[in-house]
């Protein structure tokens, strides 16, 4: 875990948080039990209260711990990682199906916002996909073709449009999607937290799960200082999961780190346009991401990702990430060379083998009900996931039965798998380094250069 770092430290959304639920103590009957508070364990719990069964939450250190508290805020429909290749890989039918689940977990988030008057910063301001050189554009119309052929709403920017919502002059080309914005995570989960504790579930922070024992007629989770009996278990741990000796095939844990910047001044603004404050991301093979708080900063980040061998947990954040970011960001910002960064911090993520959540049942008996693997969309696929293990529980179908309804594609053991990931993020790192070494018109290094005469 975190060792002796403050929680208000993990990120600046969680500067400002609650004191403690108690830890769980002695036994405790339940019809659910779920492990793990961040969005898909609140969820889950909301949707479980609504339906009447007895619920206990169990949450290692506070709520919002993991990637729920530590993201950058962007509400959007992506899903997987191009609608191209998920053609590809599934057919038009399933993605069809897959496109629609994506855009009913955005109204979800939306309709929890309002259903339960959270005050997180919702900014209803869509996402743009952009491109920051010519080399980028065929990928940009190819999600804009992609789109239109399955009836998403969303339009293509070439270089006036761009110019003309105001977006920062970086961005050459982009796909704008109208559904979603940005928001304040830490308060929208606050905001999740209050309203399952007032619907009636039992939050137990503070109570780390040491075992799950489902070979019985019950689930049996035995923490630090007590244990729970359930009919049925929720895993909603995501990145966390292989600490539970459990799901280690469904994902792999990758860190990422994002920035938060000081506060923009009048000029500033005035110099970098945005007037519309869509959220930004790049058409990078490792993306780009870019939105503007509340109070005018700028969160960015992602664009370094670093994988452990045996899911083994990395620090949060690590200098040179810190440095390449902030590069980029300036690179990207050139009129906000004077802007000072106010806070780096990072966390980790789950990914997937096709990039699309890992949501089923596991264990004897199918008593485990897990959905993770979010794969940095955890804002809308996280929070609908809530209501998949719900409708799985109560063995009804939904928009969700898309992802528990298809074939999983495990990941091989170690060291096969720290290997390939390892390889693949390389790979993918040259084909952005290229792009982004070609937008701002530098030449290769001299290390480059030599390699490459020698491969000649």
């Amino acid at each position: 875990m975190q060792g002796s770092k403050g929680f208000e430290e993990l990120s600046p959304w969680l500067r400002h948080w609650p004191s403690q639920e108690p830890s769980l103590t002695g036994t405790v009957d339940t019809d659910v039990v779920v492990i793990g508070a961040g969005f898909t364990g609140l969820s889950a719990a909301l949707e479980l209260r609504a339906q009447s069964s007895e619920v206990v939450v169990l949450e290692s250190q506070r709520s919002g711990f993991g990637a729920s508290g530590r993201n950058a805020g962007h509400l959007t429909p992506t899903i997987g990682k191009d609608l191209t290749t998920l053609v590809r890989m599934h057919g038009r039918e399933r993605v069809s199906a897959l496109v629609g689940f994506s855009d009913t977990a955005v109204s979800y988030v939306e309709d929890l916002i309002a259903g339960h008057q959270i005050a997180c910063d919702y900014e209803a301001v869509g996402n743009v996909i952009t491109a920051v050189h010519p080399l980028q554009h065929a990928k940009i119309d190819r999600v804009a073709e992609a789109a239109f052929a399955f009836g998403i709403d969303g339009e293509l920017l070439d270089k006036a449009a761009i110019e003309k919502r105001g977006l920062p002059p970086a961005f050459t080309r982009g796909y704008f999607e109208p559904h979603g914005g940005v928001l304040d995570p830490g308060k929208y989960l606050l905001g999740l937290r209050r309203a399952a504790v007032a619907a009636g579930a039992r939050l137990c922070e503070g109570s780390a799960v040491e075992t799950i024992d489902d070979h019985g007629s019950r689930v049996i989770v035995k923490t630090t200082r007590g244990r729970v009996r359930a009919r049925a278990a929720v895993i909603a741990t995501n990145a966390y999961s292989p600490q539970l000796k459990r799901l280690r095939r469904a994902g792999v844990r990758l860190q990422v780190q994002l920035f938060r910047t000081r506060p923009l001044t009048d000029k500033q603004f005035r110099d970098v346009g945005w007037r519309g404050r869509e959220g930004i991301y790049t058409a990078h093979e490792v993306l780009e991401s870019y939105r503007l708080t509340r109070d005018d900063c700028i969160v960015g980040g992602s664009k370094t990702v670093r994988v452990a061998y045996g899911d083994r947990v990395l620090p949060d954040v690590d200098s040179d990430c810190s440095r390449v970011l902030e590069k980029t960001f300036y690179d990207r910002f050139p009129e906000l060379r004077s802007l000072p960064m106010d806070q780096h911090w990072g966390g980790a993520i789950f990914s997937s083998p096709d990039f699309l959540p890992a949501v089923g049942r596991t264990g004897r008996g199918g008593k485990l009900v897990y959905a993770v693997a979010f794969n940095g969309h955890g804002i809308a696929h996280a929070s609908y996931a809530g209501r998949m293990v719900a409708d799985l529980l109560a063995e009804r179908d939904g928009p969700g039965r898309v992802l528990w309804g298809r074939r999983s594609w495990p990941l091989p053991p170690e060291p096969i798998r720290w290997l390939f990931v390892r390889g693949l993020l390389a790979a993918l790192g040259r084909i952005d380094r290229r792009v982004d070494r070609i937008a701002h018109g530098r030449p290769r290094s001299a290390r480059a250069r030599s390699r490459a005469r020698g491969a000649a």
